[in-house]
């Protein structure tokens, strides 16, 4: 299962993140972001590499401003504290994996 990032975690679980990370920024009322639910939760399962997260921005509506998401989805790869690679809307697989290699 993928984890839930909150303000209150967010440098402890994603910037301060020894392998990169995939952080889903989502909404529950997001058509797009129901789609790729499962996809990102295979992908917590799946991928031993990298940490996957997701952040509700209707619940941290200052992370979703601070990194820029305008829509949602957005997938939003970070290594070493930094944002690196970035994507908006709902991909299918491969795509996502894709992001994460940089």
């Amino acid at each position: 299962m993928a984890i839930n990032v909150t303000k209150n975690n967010f440098k402890q679980e994603v910037l301060d993140s020894p392998v990169p990370v995939l952080v889903d920024f989502w909404a529950s009322w997001c058509g797009p972001c129901r789609m790729i639910a499962p996809i990102i939760d295979e992908l917590s399962r799946e991928v031993t590499n990298a940490k996957i997260c997701k952040v509700n921005v209707d619940e941290e509506p200052e992370l979703a401003q601070q990194f820029g998401v305008m829509s949602i989805p957005t997938l939003a790869v970070f290594s070493n504290g930094q944002l690196v690679n970035k994507a908006v809307g709902a991909r299918p697989k491969n795509d996502i994996l894709n992001l994460l290699s940089m």
